[in-house]
Parts: C-alpha cells; sequence; structure tokens
C-alpha cells in the first residue's frame, strides 16, 4: 500500500455576522471537496497549505491554526493496475486575504464561497464535513 501526505485548508472569511468557506469542484468529479494537495519534498506543511490553496482556488490567505489530521484509505481506480493508498491529510485554518477565485489552476472546475453551515452540508467526504465543523467551532 502506498502512502501519501497531504494538507488542506478551511480558507474563511467573516461578513458581518456570517462565517463564510470555501469548497471545491475538481474537474471530472461531481463532488465539493477542500482545497488540499501533495506536500513536496522539502516543504513543510504550512507552506504547502498555503500554496495548494493558491493553486486550488486563487486564494491567498494567512494561517491561523491547524484543524485537524485525517487518516483514510481509497484505492487509486485510474492507475492501472489500480493500488490501494493510504493518505495522511493534516488541515488548516486560513483567513482569507485576497486573490481571485477565477485564478484557480485546471485541476479544479469551480471554486465557491458559501456560508459555513451550507459547506458543511454539502462537502461530499464525511471527513472533510467534520473538519469543517471544527473549523466553524474554532470560529465561534
Amino acid at each position: 500500500m502506498r502512502r501519501e501526505i497531504s494538507v488542506g485548508c478551511v480558507i474563511y472569511r467573516k461578513e458581518a455576522d456570517e462565517i463564510k468557506a470555501v469548497l471545491i469542484r475538481p474537474r471530472d468529479r461531481d463532488a465539493w471537496a477542500l482545497p488540499k494537495g501533495l506536500l513536496d519534498p522539502g516543504e513543510s506543511s504550512e507552506a504547502a497549505a498555503e500554496r495548494e490553496t493558491r493553486e486550488e482556488t486563487g486564494l491567498h490567505g494567512r494561517l491561523a491554526a491547524k484543524i485537524d489530521t485525517v487518516k483514510y484509505t481509497y484505492t487509486a481506480k485510474w492507475e492501472n493496475p489500480p493500488s490501494k493508498v493510504f493518505k495522511i491529510v493534516t488541515y488548516y485554518l486560513m483567513e482569507y486575504v485576497d486573490g481571485d477565485a477565477s485564478q484557480h489552476d485546471w485541476e479544479v472546475e469551480r471554486v465557491e464561497w458559501f456560508p459555513i453551515d451550507e459547506a458543511i452540508k454539502l462537502a461530499s467526504y464525511p471527513s472533510e464535513k467534520a473538519v469543517l465543523r471544527k473549523a466553524k467551532r474554532a470560529l465561534l
């Protein structure tokens, strides 16, 4: 089984009394997800979190805190032969500073801001719903 280490972010902003969070729609996948990606060799998890968020959302932010580390397995069905992967993802809370969501990379079809409760409902993966709930608690 292959092992992958990734990092991701809950990027948020406060508008009046409302917290909004970003979800991405990866290209060729019917899912709403948090921005995340693999750590590059020698890269710190904080630097990777900032880079991946910028690449996948076009947005820049300030890291606020580590939210959680999630572990799971999946099958890379697109590989020949398909292989099992053990994945570890550390998620950070990131306060939005600036950027343009239309400047996301080719891996992403859409970037959208949602009220955090709606983001929790829309997130396609149970582990990411849990991360969003923890982010919400940290921000209240």
